[in-house]
């Protein structure tokens, strides 16, 4: 099933629709303020496999959106210099890693070690963490190590059939987010992408 929302101002019923889904654990593809992402809610170990098997991709762990910082401090362990940055950063195209704490489930992060969270900017997805009361998996909308896919109806047509639901807001700039890791002492920059990160160099 596909729903079209608008991007600047969206409909709030039909997130709400979309957040059913997810609380019933179901998968859905839906926008970030980068590119289409993959999400349920990351309690749901049934939800997190099947994005595994549509993904073709090994347990080997997935980033996850929380709603505002206060909600990243209950699944990573954050310093406060990391802290001070986040909030001039946040909401944006960022994913951050840091170490995980109990709360994260083994599916999304089977070595229990670290974790990387994302606060885009983006009212769908942020609306959707909020009504669904739990984190959602973000993950781009592709095949693992394959181009990702930016035009909704191809989405539909590729994986139509193995998701619930797909959230079409129109055209992303399909460039991901930057990937900064503060697991250990300095921040490591892992991947450039939207975000600037010319603050870690």
């Amino acid at each position: 099933m596909l729903i079209e929302i608008n991007n600047d101002n969206p409909e709030f019923p039909k997130i709400k629709q979309a957040a059913d889904i997810l609380k019933n654990c179901g998968v859905i593809v839906y926008p970030t303020d980068t590119i289409y992402g993959f999400g349920c809610d990351i309690f749901c170990k049934n939800a997190v496999e099947r994005i595994y098997k549509i993904k073709k991709k090994k347990a080997s762990g997935f980033s996850f959106i929380c709603p505002d910082l206060k909600e990243i401090a209950k699944y990573a362990i954050v310093s406060d210099y990391a802290y001070r940055i986040m909030k001039k950063l946040l909401p944006g195209p960022y994913t951050f890693i840091f170490k995980a704490t109990k709360l994260v489930p083994k599916e999304i992060v089977p070595d229990k070690k670290t974790v990387a969270i994302r606060i885009p900017n983006n009212t769908i997805c942020l609306e959707l963490v909020k009504q669904l009361g739990h984190p959602i998996i973000t993950t781009s909308v592709n095949i693992t190590k394959e181009p990702y896919f930016s035009d909704c109806l191809e989405i539909e047509r590729q994986f139509g059939d193995k998701v619930d639901l797909i959230i079409d807001a129109g055209a992303l700039s399909n460039e991901p987010s930057s990937v900064i890791d503060f697991s250990k002492n300095e921040p490591l920059i892992i991947r450039r992408g939207k975000g600037d990160v010319a603050m870690f160099e």
